[in-house]
């Protein structure tokens, strides 16, 4: 398509940088297309999204919607009495952010922010399009799915939760900045984390909130003296929200005489790009943005699927790479134990780090943003 008009776009959802970092690729697409395009994001209240959209120069509206907690105690009790009605509250709010913004297309990437903001859409005849994410759809796509003009996936085999003429392969859209490293990116990268050009180099990332398990699986490795890791170094993505606890283990660590200069941790790493062009092996969960970013970065990997997500999507995301031979599984119950040891003896392992990046580097599908902004413009 060439000739792209100035448009008006929603784009909604958000609760985790899985959705949030599609989201704004997604905007910067349709801004770059035509710099004269209005976007407005819509998330929810307290969530990720209301700091992280602003930050990235958008513009962000929050619904009072909270979703349904599945554990069983008193706090959740109080919050799942409270969610018919805020939903009743977010679907009048998202009528009136449509009628006030008057969107010629509205986008929702997932998470239980964008289901209010859809449904109304679809309601008053505004064009809709859906981004997901995960090769196991989210229940608010699932809903959404028959009503809804386009449905852009990532993975094979959709049809089984949506009508096969509205889906479009076009991959999930990723930061600006990853692919492959060249010897170039590859030495700024170790020069920039402060890295021993020669040694082995593990990157540990637990999503943009954290991992309680890889962080117990770093501490364990940590407290035995890093078996194996004599000339392994770590850049530790903790997450702001265990931040504090892993400074205070690593002090302590120091004072008992430990030597962690092999190890850098941070709660968040911002030059992503840079990260993975340093390292030799990824342990990561396996969230959908995750998964795609590795693909493009051809990437090794070993993946610890969070058991903490609905309809275990983390789990499919990784076995679609898995079943290729492009990356190693570790269970979330089996990783304290086994997760530093897997990573230690495959980072040692060339033939099996060249291989995995070998078979995921075809996975990976380029200019998922594009390919979303074209379906978005045939739809207006």
């Amino acid at each position: 398509m060439g000739d792209y008009k100035a448009i008006r776009a929603i784009i909604s959802g958000g609760g985790t940088g899985g959705h949030i970092f599609p989201a704004v690729s997604i905007a910067d697409k349709l801004r770059e297309l035509n710099p004269g395009t209005e976007i407005l994001f819509v998330g929810a209240e307290g969530k990720m999204e209301m700091e992280k959209v602003p930050a990235a120069g958008y513009r962000i509206v929050g619904l009072p919607i909270v979703g349904l907690q599945r554990q069983l105690n008193l706090r959740n009790i109080l919050n799942d009495i409270q969610v018919p009605f805020k939903v009743l509250a977010s679907i009048h709010k998202a009528g009136k952010v449509i009628d006030a913004f008057k969107p010629d297309i509205v986008i929702g990437v997932g998470g239980y922010a964008s289901a209010p903001l859809l449904w109304k859409a679809t309601r008053k005849g505004v064009p809709t399009l859906i981004q997901e994410q995960n090769g196991f759809a989210g229940l608010t796509n699932r809903i959404l799915g028959g009503k809804v003009g386009k449905i852009c996936v990532a993975y094979d085999g959709m049809e089984k939760f949506f009508p096969a003429d509205k889906i479009v392969k076009s991959g999930n859209p990723i930061r600006a900045g990853i692919g492959p490293a060249s010897p170039e990116t590859r030495e700024e990268g170790l020069r920039f984390y402060g890295f021993t050009p020669g040694k082995k180099h593990i990157l540990i990332i637990g999503g943009s909130l954290g991992s309680g398990t890889l962080n117990k699986s770093m501490r364990a490795w940590i407290g035995a003296g890093c078996p194996g890791g004599e000339d392994v170094e770590v850049l530790w993505q903790c997450g702001r929200y265990y931040k504090e606890g892993v400074d205070r283990f690593m002090e302590q660590q120091a004072a008992a005489g430990r030597d962690l200069r092999n190890i850098r941790h941070t709660d968040f790493i911002a030059r992503m790009d840079l990260a993975y062009a340093a390292a030799d092996l990824v342990v990561s969960r396996s969230g959908a943005s995750s998964v795609s970013e590795l693909c493009a970065a051809h990437k090794a990997c070993i993946f610890v699927p969070s058991p903490n997500v609905a309809e275990d999507h983390q789990t499919h995301n990784a076995m679609a790479l898995v079943s290729r031979d492009a990356a190693l599984l570790v269970r979330d119950q089996e990783a304290p134990e086994l997760l530093m040891r897997t990573a230690v003896e495959t980072v040692h392992d060339t033939q099996k780090i060249s291989s995995m990046e070998k078979n995921i580097a075809p996975l990976a599908l380029e200019n998922a943003a594009q390919v979303i902004a074209d379906e978005a413009y045939k739809l207006i």
